[in-house]
């Protein structure tokens, strides 16, 4: 019972503190424009546009790198990556492509690769992307082979589902789909043009520097551990997230039957929302201190340019389809999204980062095998892995084992798991986590050889060796599973 006392009611705090957030910093221009685009992607792209790049009678030597470099101009998060990588499969993607889309995208898009080799060294942002694309594309190719009955059946149901839509898509859908883009990679990339303010004005509020105070009691605020803390901005982001929620259920649900005035003002609070996530806020003495930046100005004209797009240029059917297949991504993946970001807010508050080096201290198969453990239970949003992986260097992991965690922190965090086994089956979920796991702590294992000053030999003859062990594991399953077919 004292440890019930005792940790029960910091672990709950943890969770909602972890929960609120994320939702304050990362959901409004990240995850919404995802599902915007998702939606997009799955009502108005026809199949053939899809599968001619990404679909599974695609040659590989398209299919595969042409899902890697989508992945690598997008500068976000698993949970993020999520909803693209459900609208694209969802479309008629192979497994395969599809599967190294939604792992390269996180792991190694350009913005991080730019970030870790400022902040930790050149040699391992090589590494992360070297092995990243390698293996990326070696799980993508593995999961395709592993269940190639599957997404064959998968590939015929949705000739049934959309072969009613023929041709190539319309230029007007076309350009509603890139702006989405546009928007999702102006609120997200860190760029001076955008994240710099110009022009400022404040809000006379008295006591907000003392509300702000009172938020950094109880959501902790230490960015060298990864914690982010809410500010008073966040808590309005909130409040304007929960009346989205609201307007949506009664505007969306039933949308086929008309757009209402529900579906109107649920429209309306999502530009005001992004408009408000754009601007600077800080709490001071004075009131509220607005920055009016260049992402704030960046999103307006997105948002003018989807407007007439949306009621002028799209169909009223477009327009329906595209915003139930929204609707039907938020209402699959939005619930477990929240239920795992508060259960690794919970985990990370018994996971202390000292632990580090007791157990990744020198690069064993066990230390990297933790840092991949860490990757999953101590999930960070992109970018704010890296600073994180400097603490752990510093506190004097190994560069094997950090390399394992930069490759596994974007990819199984909690919420991505339970999402991704939402969208292709738990067998499917738990064969790619395994994979990235074992793929994650094989990188980092030879990563760290190779600084502990293995010759190149060696360890390429060892991965020769692994590679030809997971042939011959790979090519026995296929075989069984073929017999197991045909019986």
């Amino acid at each position: 019972m004292d440890w019930l006392s005792t940790y029960v009611p910091a672990m709950l705090a943890g969770g909602a503190g972890n929960l609120a957030a994320y939702l304050a910093a990362h959901v409004l221009l990240c995850l919404l424009p995802a599902f915007f685009i998702a939606g997009a992607m799955s009502a108005l792209i026809p199949k053939e546009s899809v599968t001619r790049f990404l679909g599974r009678s695609t040659p590989g030597t398209v299919s595969y790198p042409a899902a890697a470099a989508a992945g690598s101009l997008l500068a976000v998060c698993s949970c993020t990556i999520v909803p693209l990588f459900a609208g694209i499969y969802r479309k008629g993607a192979g497994l395969g492509p599809a599967i190294t889309f939604l792992f390269f995208a996180p792991a190694a898009n350009i913005l991080a690769l730019v970030y870790t080799g400022g902040v930790i060294g050149v040699d391992l942002a090589f590494a992360r992307f070297v092995l990243s694309l390698a293996f990326g594309i070696g799980i993508g190719l593995i999961m395709a082979l592993l269940f190639r009955a599957d997404d064959a059946a998968r590939d015929r149901a949705a000739d049934d589902a959309f072969g009613a839509r023929g041709g190539g898509m319309r230029p007007a859908a076309l350009a509603f789909l890139l702006v989405w883009v546009a928007l999702l990679l102006a609120g997200t990339l860190k760029l001076g043009v955008l994240t710099g303010s110009y022009a400022q004005f404040t809000l006379p509020l008295s006591g907000a520097d003392g509300w702000q105070a009172a938020l950094d009691r109880l959501v902790p605020f230490d960015p060298h551990k990864g914690e982010e803390g809410v500010s008073v901005h966040g808590v309005l982001l909130i409040a304007l997230l929960a009346a989205i929620g609201l307007s949506a259920w009664r505007g969306l649900e039933r949308i086929h039957d008309g757009i209402t005035r529900w579906t109107r003002l649920s429209f309306a609070l999502v530009a005001a929302t992004l408009l408000v996530a754009a601007l600077a806020v800080q709490a001071t003495p004075a009131g509220l201190q607005i920055g009016v930046t260049g992402k704030f100005f960046a999103v307006a004209l997105a948002l003018a340019v989807l407007h007439r797009l949306a009621w002028r240029r799209l169909t009223e059917d477009e327009l329906r389809d595209w915003l139930w297949e929204s609707w039907r991504f938020v209402r699959q993946i939005f619930p477990l999204l929240v239920a795992g970001v508060f259960v690794v807010g919970m985990f990370r508050v018994l996971i202390q980062p000292e632990w580090i080096q007791a157990v990744a201290g020198t690069n064993s198969i066990g230390a990297n095998l933790a840092g991949v453990a860490f990757g999953v239970f101590m999930y960070f949003p992109t970018l704010v892995e890296v600073p994180i992986a400097q603490m752990f260097l510093d506190l004097g992991m190994h560069r094997g084992p950090l390399l394992a965690y930069l490759m596994a922190d974007p990819e199984l965090s909690l919420q991505s798991v339970l999402i991704i086994a939402a969208i292709i089956g738990r067998t499917k979920a738990l064969t790619y986590v395994g994979l990235v796991a074992l793929f994650s702590a094989v990188a980092g294992f030879s990563y760290g050889a190779w600084i502990d000053g293995t010759p190149v030999v060696v360890l390429a003859l060892a991965l020769a060796a692994f590679v030809g062990l997971l042939a011959a594991l790979l090519a026995f399953a296929s075989r069984r599973s073929a017999a197991l077919h045909g019986a």
